[in-house]
């Protein structure tokens, strides 16, 4: 994919030239560093690719049909499967969805490591429906407008030549905004094509979402006094390439070609991990180790929406700066959790369901493509491992919660609590009304380039 050094990105952080290490140097290196990552040393140091194979590919097969919100034409889906260094992705052109990756263990037994349906009509019916209570699971989906939560579906931008201007959302969790409304990005079809770099293969997905998108009229679904949508114009693209180490690289490129409107943006990736496999039973995802490279996170009110400020996860369930079971301390609510709010919150969020503040990039936790370490997983059954690299300045890790054995999986078991976690690489959630959170503004004629990056190892 192209080279995307001097890139302009949301809020403060910026990169120079690209470092041009593999996934697997990249985890080493991490292993070498001081202070709280030095405990991951002997396990980092030892993990090696996915396993070996021939050079990166992608195929493409036809998944079905299903009607576009925009056009309200019935139009094609097809699943792209990227394969690279032992693993092998499947993407949708429908909702950008991750719908499977394989990878092998360290006995060479290969699993599905992610949370997905079998079929479209799945996907179509249950991964984001558009409903006013809770929206849906979002397995693998490509979330957008706006990633994450909205405080009461409005927030207010200055416009050119115009001034401040509010504008209103479907209101469809809690009374919030939540993954870009009722009809997200998650729940339309892609234009796509296949792209084959040096050393990497994959797919692109182009999405224009239109000026006034989830908009609606008074009294329509999630918008009792009416939404005035999304302002401006957004071209979405969407590049998800696999190398030969069986990386699988996540390049998000949004223009707002609108003339005159300003407009947010937070694009994310929903996909559940669990890397004893999908199919394992219920509570195995509880088991795996779990490392965040941050020191704080964001504590939020009774609907989840932040507080506004960050707090230490220090002497706090919330502390995944050294690598522990997700399930050690996720019931543990007798145990601080240094945020000032009446009410505890892993109640709140019936487990983790928060927005860790990344740590502030080094030598040490630079990893390929000049990213930042986000965070690592590990099943110490299989040997997989999962890295995590951003450039976004948080990551919501959330342990699938609200799972709640009502889903049929890709393979035929339901999935329950404690069958996956997600990583959202993101800025934080309600940004848009939180002026001292890093901006997710995008203004017009701007283009914004983002990556992450999902390295696997055994």
């Amino acid at each position: 994919m192209s080279d995307v050094s001097g890139q302009r990105q949301l809020g403060p952080r910026r990169f120079g030239r690209r470092a041009r290490i593999g996934a697997v140097s990249a985890v080493t290196a991490v292993a070498a560093a001081a202070g709280a990552f030095g405990a991951t040393a002997a396990s980092a140091s030892a993990a090696r690719p996915a396993h070996a194979g021939g050079g990166p590919s992608v195929t493409s097969s036809y998944f079905g049909s299903t009607v576009e919100p925009y056009t309200g034409k019935n139009t094609a889906v097809y699943r792209y499967t990227l394969r690279g260094g032992g693993v092998t992705a499947n993407v949708l052109s429908y909702g950008g969805i991750i719908q499977s990756i394989s990878v092998p263990g360290r006995n060479g037994q290969v699993a599905d490591v992610t949370l997905g349906f079998k079929t479209l009509a799945d996907y179509v019916k249950y991964d984001s429906p558009p409903v006013t209570a809770n929206g849906g699971p979002y397995f693998g989906e490509s979330i957008g407008r706006y990633g994450n939560r909205i405080a009461k579906g409005t927030f207010s931008l200055v416009q050119p030549g115009v001034g401040k201007v509010t504008y209103t959302l479907p209101i469809n969790n809690n009374g919030n905004t939540l993954h870009g409304g009722l009809v997200g990005f998650g729940s339309h079809v892609w234009a796509a094509k296949t792209v084959n770099t040096r050393g990497s293969a994959g797919v692109q997905l182009t999405l224009v979402s239109p000026n006034g998108d989830q908009a609606g009229a008074a009294g329509s679904p999630g918008c009792p006094n009416g939404c005035t949508g999304f302002p401006g114009e957004i071209k979405n693209v969407v590049t998800y390439t696999i190398n030969s180490h069986g990386a699988l690289t996540i390049h998000y490129k949004t223009t707002d070609e609108s003339k005159n409107l300003n407009s947010v943006i937070n694009l994310t990736n929903h996909s559940y991990f669990n890397l004893a496999g999908e199919s394992s039973p219920a509570g195995s995802a509880y088991r795996q180790d779990i490392m965040i490279n941050a020191n704080k996170y964001t504590p939020t009110d009774l609907t989840q929406i932040p507080l506004g400020y960050n707090v230490s996860v220090k002497g706090t369930p919330f502390d995944f700066t050294h690598p522990k079971a997700l399930g050690a301390q996720i019931d543990d609510v007798s145990a601080p959790d240094n945020a000032p709010a009446a009410d505890n919150q892993l109640l709140l969020a019936q487990g983790y369901d928060h927005n860790w503040v990344l740590n502030q990039q080094t030598k040490w936790t630079t990893g390929p493509d000049g990213l930042n370490l986000a965070a690592r997983a590990s099943d110490p059954a299989s040997g997989r491992t999962l890295t995590v690299w951003t450039d976004q300045p948080g990551v919501q890790f959330y342990s699938g919660n609200f799972l709640t054995g009502t889903l049929v999986g890709i393979s035929g078991h339901t999935y329950r609590q404690g069958a996956g976690y997600t990583f959202e690489t993101q800025h934080f959630p309600n940004s848009p009304n939180q002026p001292n959170f890093p901006t997710t503004e995008i203004k017009a004629g701007q283009t914004i380039n983002s990556t992450t990056i999902f390295a696997f190892s055994s």
